[in-house]
């Protein structure tokens, strides 16, 4: 265990920071995922066909393509943009752009498809009479949106986002290939560095499954909170 030890003989200090990078990545990663669904879900749920094909389009294209290939497009392709835009206001010296940011853009794409889809499941399972009801009462959309689908639609969303959450937690492992120095990235470094891929490789198995096992322990309370209702 001295290989865990904190302080310069062991590797302890430099996971750890890793670990909370990876939560950092996750979490953002998550967050931009339900600022994408809440833009795509509405277009998917849409009866005007242009609409609704944008909202498929970007469901669809995502979810069909490796995880790996959006986060080398972005990578790659999002330096490749910017530096062809500041062209344009001369300025041609090369622009990288932070991997963090990179990393937690690609993967909360990745994760607001999934989450569109979890949300309009949830919004076309909820019964139209609600709906219906609410027209007649006159209750305004405001009012409908926030105590009448909200609610129902958070109680049904929830065990789906539990593994949208799950797919956004290992997708971190992806952005190792842009440099930010995440969970298994220091692994293959105190790898490198040691020659003992087996035991950092093992024990970045037991960093996911630890942060795994505690977010669905959380998760699962919300999902008892909300089944409740509010």
């Amino acid at each position: 265990m001295d290989l865990l030890s904190f302080g310069k003989t062991g590797w302890g200090d430099e996971l750890f920071y890793a670990t909370l990078m990876t939560i950092a990545v996750a979490v953002t990663a998550m967050l931009i995922g339900f600022l994408f669904s809440l833009i795509f879900t509405p277009l998917k749920l849409s009866n005007n066909k242009f609409l609704n094909f944008i909202g498929n389009t970007y469901t669809t294209v995502i979810r069909g393509v490796p995880e790996l290939l959006v986060i080398y497009l972005f990578f790659f392709g999002g330096s490749g943009a910017i530096m062809y835009v500041a062209s344009i206001f001369g300025y041609f010296e090369y622009i990288e752009i932070n991997a963090f940011i990179t990393g937690s853009v690609a993967i909360g794409i990745i994760s607001g498809a999934y989450s569109t889809e979890v949300f309009r499941g949830a919004i076309q399972s909820i019964d139209k009479g609600q709906f219906e009801a609410a027209k007649v009462l006159g209750v305004s959309k405001f009012v409908k949106f926030y105590k009448i689908i909200l609610p129902q639609m958070l109680r049904l969303a929830i065990p789906n986002l539990s593994n949208v959450w799950q797919i956004t937690l290992k997708d971190t492992s992806l952005i190792s290939v842009t440099g930010l120095v995440e969970i298994m990235r220091q692994s293959y470094i105190a790898a490198g560095s040691t020659r003992d891929p087996l035991f950092f490789y093992s024990f970045a198995a037991v960093l996911y499954l630890i942060l795994t096992f505690l977010s669905m322990k959380l998760i699962n309370r919300l999902e008892v909170k909300y089944s409740r209702g509010f």
